[in-house]
C-alpha cells in the first residue's frame, strides 16, 4: 500500500472503532472462519499479528481466539516470542486446521474484517460527495495549469458543486479529460473506504489501490487518539476515488466481479468509486452504444442507489454516492435520446480556444520544453497554415507541434528554435493528407 501525505485534512467523520463483537455487525461463525483461514493461509501466532491482519484490536482479537481455543481449533504453543510484551502463541489445531480448509473451499476470502453493507452505508451518508462544498477558489487551483475558455467555470461549478452528473462534450483534443481530473482534484478531502464490505454472509473486496490513494492519518490520527475517538481499522483513509475509463468501458465492469476460483466477489467500478468521480472518457467509443451505457446508469444518477446480484441470483441495494462525468467528442443530440439528456443534469460544450488562447498554450508549452518562439515563423504558422483548416484552433495543436518540431531538431542535430520549415513540418504530421490508396 502506497501511503502518501494527505492533500487536505481530514473532515468528514471517522468511523468508530468497535468496542465489542457484536459492534462488528458481523457473526461470530463468520469472525471465526476469517480469523481460521487467516492465520492458516499467513501462518502468523501472536495476537498482535493476528489483531494487524484482521484489522481488529488486540482485545477483540483475543476474544475471537478464546472463542476459537474453547471449540478446539486453537491452541498455544507454548512459546513465548520476543518482545515488549513477550506474547504467547497461538496455533490451530488438527479440527482448526479442518475447518479453515472447509471454509476456504466455500470462500478464499481472508485478512481484513469485512464491514457490513448497512454499517458502510451511514459512513457513505457522512462522507457524501454531495456534502463538498466546492467554490470558484478551489476549482481554480485544481486547473490552475488549463487555459480555459471564458464563462466555463461558471458553468463548471454548479455542476461539480451539486453532485449531480456532468457531460462535457465538444471536439477532439481541448482538454476534456484534463478538466474532468481537475474536477475530481478540485474535490480534495479524504474519506474512509473499508477493506471490504458483507451482504448475505458474501465478502465483497472494495479497496482497491489503482483506484484508492491511502493517506497517512498524521496528526489528525493524533487528534483522534488524543479525543479518545479510536477508528474501525477495517476502515482505510484514503482521497476521494477517481475511476476513470475510456472505449474499454464494457458494461459488465459495473457489475459485481466474480472470482468463480476463488469463490469472492470484487466491487464494480462505480461502488469502488463512491465518494468520489467517476469520469467516462471517449463515450461513443465503447463497443456498447452511447444510449445502452446511460441508460445502465439512469437509476443509480436519478435514485441514489444501484442494483447489484450475486451468484445466487439475490438481487440487492448498495449506495450511488458518485459524481459521474461523462465526455464525448460527439454531440449529445446524436448519440442520446432526450429522455437520456434529461437525465443528465448539466452540459457543458467545451470548445477549441480562440487564436489569442491558443497562442498563450503555445508560448507556455515552449517555456517548459526550453523551445525559442520565432515571429516570423509564429506569423507563418497563423496566416498560412491554419487557413487551411479555416482557423480551427486545438488545445492539444501546441504541445503536438512543438514536440514533433523538437524530435526534428533532435534528428537534425539544430537548436531548439522555431523556423518556417519546422512548422511545415511538424504541419504535415497533424493532419494526414486524403489519397486513395490502391491496394
Amino acid at each position: 500500500m502506497n501511503m502518501q501525505a494527505p492533500t487536505a485534512a481530514m473532515s468528514v467523520p471517522a468511523p468508530a472503532q468497535p468496542k465489542t463483537l457484536e459492534d462488528t455487525g458481523l457473526t461470530h461463525v463468520m469472525m471465526r472462519d476469517i480469523l481460521l483461514k487467516t492465520v492458516f493461509r499467513k501462518s502468523i501466532e501472536t495476537t498482535r499479528e493476528i489483531a494487524a491482519t484482521i484489522r481488529l484490536t488486540t482485545g477483540l482479537t483475543q476474544q475471537l481466539i478464546d472463542q476459537a481455543r474453547d471449540a478446539g481449533m486453537m491452541q498455544a504453543t507454548g512459546t513465548m516470542h520476543a518482545g515488549a510484551s513477550a506474547e504467547m502463541g497461538f496455533q490451530l489445531t488438527d479440527a482448526g486446521k479442518a475447518r479453515a480448509a472447509d471454509a476456504l473451499a466455500q470462500s478464499e476470502y481472508y485478512g481484513a474484517m469485512p464491514v457490513p453493507l448497512e454499517i458502510y452505508k451511514r459512513q457513505v451518508a457522512a462522507q457524501s460527495v454531495k456534502n463538498v462544498r466546492l467554490t470558484r477558489q478551489k476549482l481554480l487551483r485544481s486547473m490552475g495549469h488549463l487555459i480555459l475558455p471564458d464563462g466555463l467555470l461558471d458553468q463548471l461549478g454548479p455542476a461539480v458543486g451539486s453532485g449531480r452528473s456532468v457531460l462535457l462534450y465538444g471536439p477532439p483534443g481541448n482538454g476534456k479529460s484534463s478538466i474532468a481530473e481537475g474536477i475530481r482534484a478540485a474535490l480534495g478531502d479524504n474519506i474512509w473506504i473499508p477493506q471490504a464490505i458483507e451482504y448475505a454472509g458474501q465478502v465483497i473486496t472494495l479497496y482497491d489501490p489503482i483506484v484508492h490513494t491511502a493517506v497517512d492519518m498524521g496528526s489528525d490520527g493524533d487528534a483522534l487518539r488524543k479525543t479518545n475517538h479510536r477508528v474501525d481499522t477495517r476502515y482505510i483513509l484514503c482521497q476521494r476515488p477517481t475511476v476513470m475509463t475510456g472505449g474499454e468501458l464494457t458494461l459488465d465492469m459495473l457489475d459485481l466481479n466474480y472470482n468463480p476460483t476463488a469463490r469472492t466477489y470484487q466491487a464494480s467500478l462505480q461502488l469502488k468509486s463512491s465518494g468520489g468521480v467517476f469520469i467516462v472518457d471517449d463515450l461513443g467509443r465503447q463497443a456498447e452504444p452511447p444510449q445502452k451505457i446511460i441508460n445502465r446508469w439512469i437509476v443509480p444518477m436519478e435514485m441514489g442507489y444501484d442494483i447489484l446480484s450475486l451468484q445466487s441470483g439475490e438481487k440487492f441495494e448498495v449506495p450511488f454516492d458518485t459524481l459521474v462525468v461523462f465526455s464525448t467528442n460527439y454531440h449529445p443530440n446524436k448519440i442520446f435520446d432526450q429522455a437520456a439528456l434529461r437525465r443528465i443534469f448539466f452540459k457543458v460544450l467545451i470548445d477549441g480556444p480562440t487564436q489569442g488562447q491558443f497562442l498563450k498554450i503555445f508560448a507556455m508549452v515552449a517555456k517548459k520544453k526550453k523551445f525559442e518562439l520565432d515571429e516570423a515563423s509564429l506569423v507563418h504558422l497563423l496566416k498560412r497554415k491554419y487557413p487551411e483548416i479555416d482557423n480551427v484552433y486545438a488545445n492539444f495543436h501546441g504541445q503536438f507541434l512543438i514536440d514533433q518540431m523538437i524530435a526534428a531538431c533532435n534528428f537534425e542535430g539544430l537548436p531548439y528554435r522555431m523556423t518556417p520549415e519546422l512548422v511545415d513540418r511538424a504541419w504535415a504530421n497533424l493532419f494526414v493528407e486524403e489519397i486513395d490508396i490502391v491496394h
